[in-house]
C-alpha cells in the first residue's frame, strides 16, 4: 500500500521527491531522508524514504503532477501564430500537440480555453522540447501567480489521485515529523 507525501507547509498531499540542492540535503539523502517539494505551495521539505530503491529504476525529475487534459490553446510570439491541443497540464507547463513549427526556446502568449463561458487562460511560456509526443512548454512564471490555472489545476488534480498514488508508491517514502524542513533548523 503507498502512502501520500503531505506537505507540512499546506498540508496538501501531492509532494513530488525533488534533486537535493543543498550541502544539508545532500548529506540527509545517505542517510534514507530525501527532499519533496510541494506541487501546491513550491515549498521544500525532507522525508523519510522507507525501503530500498531498485537502482534500474529511473529518479522522475518531473516537479509537478501532470494532469491529462484536451484544452484548446491557441499561442502567438513575435509575428508567430498557432493552435493546438493542451494535452498534459501541470503547474509547471504544458504539453501541446499542434502543426505550427517552433523552435526550443521560442517565447510564446499562450491562451487556454477551459470553458466556452469563460475567457482562456492566459500564461507566457517557452517551449523546452520538441518530440513526437508533442511540444513541452514551460510556464515562465509560478502557476501559483495565475490564480485561475491554480484553481483549474487544483480541481483536476483530485481525478487523477490514481496517477498520484502510484508515484508515491514508486518512491516509496513517509513525510518526516511536522515542521522539518530544509531551511538548516
Amino acid at each position: 500500500m503507498s502512502r501520500q507525501v503531505i506537505c507540512p507547509h499546506c498540508r496538501k498531499g501531492g509532494a513530488f521527491r525533488s534533486r537535493p540542492q543543498s550541502p544539508h540535503e545532500y548529506i540527509a539523502s545517505w542517510i534514507w531522508i530525501v527532499p519533496f517539494q510541494c506541487q501546491f505551495c513550491s515549498h521544500r521539505f525532507l522525508a523519510c524514504r522507507l525501503g530500498k530503491e531498485s537502482s534500474d529504476r529511473l529518479i522522475d525529475r518531473r516537479e509537478h503532477l501532470r494532469i491529462p487534459v484536451r484544452l484548446c490553446l491557441s499561442f502567438s510570439g513575435g509575428k508567430m501564430r498557432g493552435e493546438g491541443t493542451v494535452m498534459d497540464l501541470s503547474l509547471g507547463g504544458c504539453i501541446i500537440k499542434s502543426e505550427t513549427n517552433v523552435h526550443v526556446d521560442d517565447i510564446f502568449y499562450l491562451e487556454i480555453a477551459v470553458a466556452e463561458d469563460e475567457p482562456p487562460i492566459e500564461v507566457a511560456a517557452m517551449v523546452r522540447s520538441i518530440s513526437a509526443r508533442g511540444i513541452a512548454f514551460k510556464f515562465l512564471r509560478k502557476a501559483q501567480e495565475n490564480k485561475r490555472l491554480l484553481s483549474f489545476i487544483q480541481s483536476h488534480a483530485g481525478s487523477t489521485s490514481s496517477v498520484l498514488s502510484h508515484a508515491v508508491e514508486l518512491t516509496g517514502t513517509v513525510p518526516l515529523a511536522q515542521g522539518r524542513g530544509t531551511s538548516g533548523k
